[in-house]
């Protein structure tokens, strides 16, 4: 397994489960990398009917039950994941987005989703700081959220007392070949052999991919957040504005910001969201500071007067045909891949490491249907391919 972030170390506790000898490689530290610099959202809302859709309901059904179970899996006093069953909800603020959202609501509404149109004074008992500048809302009681670096370290810690290896500070440099056949990977402090090498190292999954001989079309898009200190709680719902679904299906390589604000359990308020490419330039700029906060003041003006205490950023794995690729590599065998989730990696996981799974032990995509929507040979995804170098 190349990747120690949330996709990583959920396929890595599913395969050791299941008696299978694992070995996790990340050239830094567990978690630090996508899954350190997001928001924790397992969301459905943001999701138009469709594979993506399908998956995140199927992963909501696991994240629902894997508290429970890793509450077994890990020893006393394990941090909890925080997993907050909070609901999000989607505001308009005109004419125009009211009309989009519940035409998108309606097809998610048709493809099993609960999203329920809300009347103003419904929305002033959930979110009484809300804008009352608003068209129309709706609420997707399904919407959660977890903290994504405990819940990655609960999952590569599950994975370990399975018996799996996670060895970090290791950089994947090169393929091991057989025949043509992929048995493992080279890396600065030695060779490692295996019978299946997963690829899940997030927004950096195209350079590992071209060391090992293959082209893979997954570049990193940049997001920033900014962080307020610690209050009272006074944001009760993950609550974005409409325009922030087509920012995330949007392949524009320029600047997108919308309204995104949510509490922690902690107490601070996370306000995002914007989205870049632009490599991975780390630098957190100015323009994209000011542009999220006028976003969010437009949602919740209290904000004017609440303290910034900090703001990060990261990279998120971007796929041309924005789908994840989970599964086996057509051009070499032996090497899967489970990348590209852009930013949903986190709430997208668990049901990932259940396909991953599935068609590791039982070779090819298995009889799942649903594996074969997030084939690499999908004909979305064929002409951003290359031959094996």
């Amino acid at each position: 397994m190349v990747g120690a972030g949330i996709i990583g170390a959920a396929i890595a506790r599913a395969l050791a489960r299941e008696d299978c000898a694992v070995t996790v490689v990340d050239r830094g530290a567990g978690a630090g990398g996508t899954s350190a610099s997001g928001e924790g959202n397992l969301l459905v809302s943001d999701k138009e009917p469709g594979p993506e859709l399908r998956l995140a309901q199927r992963s909501l059904t696991s994240w629902l039950g894997v508290e429970d179970e890793l509450r077994d899996e890990l020893p006393p006093g394990f941090p909890g994941l925080e997993l907050e069953r909070k609901g999000g909800l989607v505001v308009a603020t005109t004419e125009a987005g009211a009309v989009a959202l519940r035409d998108f609501a309606d097809a998610q509404r048709a493809a099993g989703v609960r999203a329920e149109e809300l009347g103003d004074d419904r929305v002033r008992d959930l979110e009484p700081d809300l804008t009352p500048n608003r068209t129309a809302a709706v609420l997707y009681p399904e919407d959660m959220q977890v903290q994504p670096v405990v819940a990655t370290e609960a999952l590569l810690a599950a994975a370990r007392r399975q018996g799996a290896r996670v060895l970090q500070g290791i950089e994947v440099t090169g393929p091991v070949l057989d025949r043509g056949r992929l048995v493992g990977v080279d890396t600065a402090d030695g060779v490692l052999t295996a019978d299946a090498v997963v690829l899940a190292a997030g927004p950096w999954s195209g350079a590992v991919a071209e060391r090992l001989g293959v082209v893979l079309p997954v570049a990193p898009r940049r997001g920033t957040v900014l962080v307020t200190s610690r209050m009272p709680q006074r944001v009760w719902h993950k609550v974005y504005d409409a325009d922030y679904v087509g920012a995330v299906g949007s392949g524009a390589a320029d600047l997108q910001v919308s309204g995104v604000v949510e509490s922690t359990a902690a107490g601070t308020v996370l306000i995002g969201s914007s989205r870049e490419r632009r490599g991975f330039d780390e630098r957190i700029e100015s323009r994209v500071l000011s542009a999220l906060a006028a976003k969010a003041l437009l949602l919740f003006p209290f904000l004017a007067d609440v303290q910034v205490m900090r703001a990060y950023g990261g990279f998120r794995p971007f796929v041309p045909d924005h789908l994840p690729v989970i599964g086996p590599d057509h051009r070499l065998p032996g090497l899967w891949h489970a990348t590209g989730h852009e930013g949903a990696g986190i709430g997208l996981s668990l049901a990932t490491a259940e396909l991953l799974r599935d068609q590791v032990l039982r070779g090819g995509h298995g009889d799942d249907p649903l594996a074969a929507e997030f084939r690499l040979d999908r004909p979305t995804l064929l002409p951003h391919l290359g031959r094996v170098a």
